[in-house]
């Protein structure tokens, strides 16, 4: 009986939650983050040290949940036509194929296979969007031009990396076909300029027409329940067509954001207070995933090399390109700087890699040990840059 107490989703949803609210206070206490407190509790509580929460299916969902509201949230704050500039996808497709390059030099020079090199230049091209945008929105500087270069890469980034990760895959399974790949970038552009259309012209009118009929005027929760619906509706749409769930969140974020209500409650500020319970268990998540019981002497310098070319790939491949489109060098090395972390991203490629059986036990945990210090690192160097 315990023991099916202990496994209940409502007693692991318990558990998370004290534990995101035991990150809050570890990051006050340090002054950094509440990004970083989330990550070490999760670390802490994982299999690397306690054992108290493991890498459960549920986790996984709930700590996707969470990634999607934070990116609805974050798109709220933004209009998709002032992130996708053209210097915004320069800054993204150089972003991918320098550190591209480097990882798959990297273990080609350390001796491994041209598949598993292949593999991790893939996980090195990773962005994750959830890391950086959280900081920035706890900084309350997502209205910077350097946080809306990062974002705009980042979600370029995102797509992109798909992008990548899906022709290795193919190359993996000697089925690639340039066809599939065309296909795959027809189907996101129609998917970005169709789903931006339809939420601009269909669903904000949809909003306010909500907001003044008799329902919105005697339930005023129907604004935000209606944008949600849309929110997870995209996701699930980005992932039918093989993007990821978070781009299609924030495209409905960046449609929906604005919209004046006269009767009904702020969604915005709705969606705010789930994105504070749920993403903070994806943070959480991160560090649960991380199990430093892997972690062998043999394996510490790949991991070292691996984090060092991760970070100084992004740095020039981002910060370099954003320098020349006319941005300050403080502003280019944040751009830089908040395209490093990996974080979940580059942890799926592993696990595709993995159980493919392309990268070896070694191989996956250097790259999910880097993803975890990318992740750690850049909330650390980013606030002293965007602060200032």
């Amino acid at each position: 009986m315990l023991h099916e107490v202990l496994i209940s989703p409502q007693f692991q949803m318990s558990v998370l939650l004290f534990v995101a609210l035991a990150g809050y206070i570890v990051a006050s206490r340090i002054g950094q983050s509440a990004v970083i407190g989330e990550i070490l509790v999760g670390i802490a509580v994982g299999p690397s040290l306690f054992g108290i929460v493991t890498y459960t299916g549920f986790v996984h969902e709930i700590a996707n949940l969470g990634a999607i509201i934070l990116l609805f949230v974050i798109g709220l704050e933004f209009n998709l036509k002032d992130i996708l500039k053209p210097r915004y996808f320069i800054i993204a497709l150089i972003g991918v194929i320098v550190p591209w390059i480097m990882g798959y030099a990297l273990l080609e020079i350390m001796g491994y296979g041209a598949a598993e090199s292949i593999f991790v230049g893939t996980a090195l091209t990773a962005t994750s969007i959830a890391i950086t945008a959280n900081v920035l929105k706890e900084m309350g500087r997502l209205e910077t031009e350097a946080a809306r270069a990062i974002i705009g890469a980042a979600v370029i980034d995102d797509v992109l990396g798909l992008i990548v990760l899906s022709a290795t895959v193919s190359l993996s399974d000697g089925s690639f076909s340039c066809l599939a790949i065309l296909i795959l970038l027809g189907k996101t552009v129609l998917f970005l300029g169709g789903g931006g259309l339809l939420g601009y012209f269909a669903f904000r009118p949809f909003i306010r027409f909500m907001d003044g009929s008799k329902l919105g005027q005697r339930h005023s929760e129907t604004p935000f329940i209606f944008s949600m619906a849309i929110a997870f509706a995209y996701a699930a749409f980005a992932e039918l067509i093989g993007l990821s769930a978070i781009v299609g969140a924030f495209l409905a974020g960046s449609c929906l954001g604005g919209v004046n209500l006269a009767n009904g409650k702020n969604y915005e500020e709705g969606a705010d207070y789930l994105r504070i319970i749920f993403s903070s268990i994806f943070f959480v998540s991160l560090g649960v995933i991380a199990d430093l019981r892997l972690v062998t002497p043999a394996i510490l310098l790949l991991i070292a090399i691996l984090t060092a070319v991760a970070i100084v790939s992004k740095l020039i491949g981002c910060g370099v390109p954003a320098k020349i489109s006319g941005m300050s060098v403080r502003e280019s090395f944040a751009v830089g700087v908040g395209m490093v972390p990996r974080g979940e991203v580059a942890m799926i490629v592993a696990l595709i890699g993995l159980g493919k059986g392309i990268i070896e036990q070694p191989v996956y945990v250097a790259i999910i040990m880097m993803s975890l210090l990318t992740t750690v690192i850049t909330p650390l160097l980013l606030r002293k840059l965007i602060s200032k």
